[in-house]
């Protein structure tokens, strides 16, 4: 969220970063003549406010003054005004509530403006690709995607899911569904491992899946996106990704400056309506509704979030690369960033089974943007109190993980092979063959 004050002395750069994200004036987001104008509304009005109140103020010491002459005459016309004035007040004091409201609400709905480094482009077909490791293994068969193998193996059921939940839910059963755990731990325990060479040194959370308007307000879920979560009949949120509980650890917080970079992960159950996902990977594991996800949060200096960009991105990446499995690194050009995003990698994992890299992972710095939503700031001098950066990425999406680690890991007789560094969390398992 923006500070109307930073709008008004930079007006020139916010409508061109408005611009770079493919956005137009007249629309629902409103450019910087807009929001100054509303915001002089404001000011306007209460600057009357303050001029009734000091007129108010000013009257009642002068009925005092007329009673004490015994001239009625003034004191009765002087208590008229101080009613009239008491009814102005109280009337402008609900209307300077809806223009703060209103100023507020035209905010709320702007997304973060894109680093100047950033490319611009108007979708996913811009991105630039900035890294690439591995080579997709030959095979000498036709490799099957993820849900051809799970379901031949009798260990991923998406039907009994469709009769429980509805489509974009499955069941996993035995060996598929102990992967899937393994993966998760696997990756919870590199990221808190001991910090060194870009990787570890985040402190594990188990951290609430259910949280309140304001919290999914701070991270920039709220009110924008509101269809892309689901929502509880008694006032809460289900968490589309760690990152919205674990964000909100600082809300309204002044940090010690000298605890900086803060580095939480986690492990939980994601939520999401993939509103306006019809259509799309209508088969399979790629894009569900509920789905288990290693969260990475950090909270930062200003001075330090871009090398801490860079470290998440790393961390994310190392795990593929610990896993063998192939993967190409994309930074997100200006049209296809996220709202609260300032600059944006996607970590590509190569899946086999449709000939295509998919994205396994987000990787995001979000400036102040996310601070000031939720007055989260540091200490940076005895004086000095300024908004903290706030990052966030996956490390890595589970469910996908295991999507390609079947891909990348099958065999022509459909099995599928356990990656070295998983196999001391399988009990034994080494191959994971048809029941």
């Amino acid at each position: 969220m923006f500070d109307i004050k930073w709008i008004r002395d930079n007006a020139e750069t916010f409508d061109k970063g408005l611009k770079r994200r493919g956005i137009e004036p007249g629309g629902e987001v409103k450019f910087s003549a807009e929001l100054i104008e509303l915001d002089d509304a404001r000011r306007r009005h209460q600057t009357r406010l303050q001029e009734a109140q000091s007129r108010r103020n000013a009257a009642s010491k002068e009925i005092g003054k007329a009673m004490g002459a015994k001239d009625t005459a003034t004191a009765d016309r002087l208590k008229a005004e101080v009613s009239e004035l008491k009814e102005f007040i109280q009337g402008g004091e609900d209307e300077e509530r809806q223009l703060v409201g209103a100023l507020n609400e035209a905010l709320s709905v702007i997304p973060n403006l894109p680093l100047d480094e950033v490319v611009d482009g108007a979708d996913e077909n811009d991105n630039k690709e900035v890294r690439r490791w591995g080579e997709p293994r030959p095979f000498d068969f036709a490799p099957k995607q993820h849900f051809e193998l799970g379901e031949t193996l009798g260990l991923m059921d998406f039907e009994s899911a469709a009769k429980t939940s509805g489509a974009r839910f499955v069941f996993l059963k035995g060996a598929l569904s102990r992967l899937e755990r393994a993966i998760a731990s696997f990756m919870i325990d590199q990221h808190t491992g001991p910090a060194g060479e870009g990787h570890g040194g985040y402190t594990e959370y188990n951290p609430p899946l259910l949280v309140k308007d304001h919290t999914a307000y701070g991270t920039g879920n709220l009110p924008k996106f509101a269809e892309d979560l689901f929502h509880t009949d008694n006032g809460f949120w289900l968490i589309p990704t760690a990152e919205v509980s674990l964000t909100n650890l600082v809300r309204e917080e002044i940090i010690d400056g000298e605890t900086l970079p803060r580095r939480m992960t986690a492990w939980t159950p994601c939520f999401r309506s993939e509103a306006g996902a019809a259509g799309r990977d209508t088969r399979g594991m790629i894009r569900q509704h509920q789905f288990s996800k290693v969260e990475l949060v950090s909270i930062a200096r200003p001075e330090e979030s871009i090398a801490e960009h860079e470290r998440m991105t790393a961390c994310a990446q190392g795990i593929l690369e610990k896993l063998g499995l192939p993967y190409r690194t994309m930074m997100l050009c200006t049209g296809d960033m996220g709202f609260a995003s300032q600059k944006t990698y996607d970590i590509e994992v190569w899946l086999p089974g449709q000939d295509a890299y998919r994205e396994i992972s987000s990787c995001s710095v979000c400036g102040d943007f996310q601070a000031r939503r939720m007055n989260a700031r540091y200490r940076a001098g005895e004086k000095d109190v300024r908004f903290v950066h706030t990052l966030n990425g996956s490390g890595l999406a589970v469910g996908r993980t295991l999507v390609a680690i079947m891909e990348n890991y099958q065999q022509a007789d459909g099995s599928i092979v356990i990656p070295d560094a998983l196999k001391p969390y399988m009990n034994g398992i080494e191959k994971i063959e048809k029941v």
